[in-house]
């Protein structure tokens, strides 16, 4: 697919480390899986944390606060059950933000403006100056294989896109490891002009044979290509242990594939 014509409506992304990154977007802020802790151990629910192995380790803190956020009109949870996309700090945050778009099981568990969206399922949000903002929930599976083998083991997640008028079409990914399933979004939105993906490689031995969870960095060049993407912002692959590909394997697959002018680090904090 070719890339996206160029579009006067480009915009900053403020990243903060792993998932969670912040924008503004025809005239509303909006913030992916807030991770605002700071670096230590999670372990299972129920676990004593005395003796039972952490599940995940936070390696990094995050590069600001949710006191230093300012308004937040819309937080775009991939999913609620992982503390690597929703952690302590970041539960708190939504408690102040009018609403939270994830997935329909994580609509019912988190309640309290709180609304989940099936696959394909479009919202539309009034826009500060008259109009409005379509946010399509889209397809993501967090690993290898088919749905019903995934979402056993890993749960249900969600990706977003975004579109108005005269608005660029911003997709956010979600912890997706699918490029099936970036062929069926690119099918029905592309080109995109922004693309915020989630890549970093994250394995767990136990799980898929520790196939990554979420695209690694060749294949989140791909979804680029895939998607025709003008612009990529890359989340989810600093500051937690379990990722296994960082900033250096990105910015090398991007440009093995030739796309190294539509990376774009975010404005770091």
């Amino acid at each position: 697919m070719a890339p996206a014509d160029p579009t006067p409506h480009q915009f900053p992304v403020r990243v903060f480390g792993g998932p969670t990154a912040l924008f503004e977007y025809g005239g509303l802020r909006f913030l992916t899986d807030p991770t605002f802790d700071a670096p230590g151990d999670y372990h299972a629910p129920g676990d004593d944390p005395r003796t039972a192995t952490p599940i995940l380790t936070k390696t990094a803190a995050p590069s600001g606060t949710p006191a230093g956020l300012g308004r937040i009109d819309v937080v775009l949870l991939s999913h609620d059950e992982h503390p690597d996309n929703l952690d302590h700090s970041g539960r708190a945050l939504l408690a102040d933000v009018p609403l939270t778009l994830t997935t329909p099981g994580g609509g019912r568990r988190l309640g309290n403006g709180a609304r989940g969206l099936a696959d394909w399922e479009p919202i539309e949000l009034d826009r500060p100056a008259g109009g409005t903002i379509t946010v399509t929930g889209v397809p993501a599976l967090h690993g290898p294989g088919a749905r019903d083998t995934v979402e056993p083991l890993t749960g249900q997640v969600i990706g977003f896109v975004l579109t108005g008028a005269g608005l660029p079409t911003v997709y956010v990914s979600g912890d997706n490891a699918s490029l099936d399933l970036v062929e069926e979004i690119a099918g029905r939105f592309g080109p995109v002009d922004t693309a915020i993906l989630f890549a970093g490689a994250p394995r767990i031995p136990v799980l898929f044979g520790g196939a990554p969870l979420v695209l690694d960095s060749a294949q989140a060049a791909r979804a680029a290509a895939i998607l025709g993407a003008r612009r990529v912002v890359p989340v989810h692959y600093d500051g937690w242990a379990h990722f296994t590909e960082g900033r250096d394997q990105l910015v090398a697959a991007f440009t093995t594939a030739g796309l190294a002018d539509r990376l774009d680090l975010g404005v770091q904090t």
